[in-house]
């Protein structure tokens, strides 16, 4: 499995975050998750927003990363202007 997880450095507001759920959940092949960062081991977490979306196989991930949806959502997270980062981690 591939997972595309991005880390945002704050909480959207709840509608836009629902907004930009929506365009994720358009992106074929993908299963999309996010949700506020609650907590640290240690004090406050760097974090406090996550969205991933995971994909079956390297195979989904390279032919949904092409798509116009795939590339709306990148779109839609600069747009928010929250600072985020995003992270391709394969899934054992």
């Amino acid at each position: 499995m591939v997972r595309m997880f991005v880390l945002y450095e704050a909480e959207p507001p709840p509608e836009r975050a629902e907004h930009h759920a929506e365009l994720c959940r358009k992106v074929e092949g993908g299963t999309y998750r996010a949700g506020r960062v609650f907590g640290a081991p240690f004090g406050e977490p760097k974090y406090k927003f996550f969205g991933e979306i995971d994909f079956p196989d390297m195979e989904t991930f390279k032919a949904a990363s092409r798509t116009p949806e795939f590339l709306e959502t990148g779109k839609d997270a600069m747009d928010m202007g929250i600072p985020f980062h995003v992270h391709f981690a394969e899934v054992e």
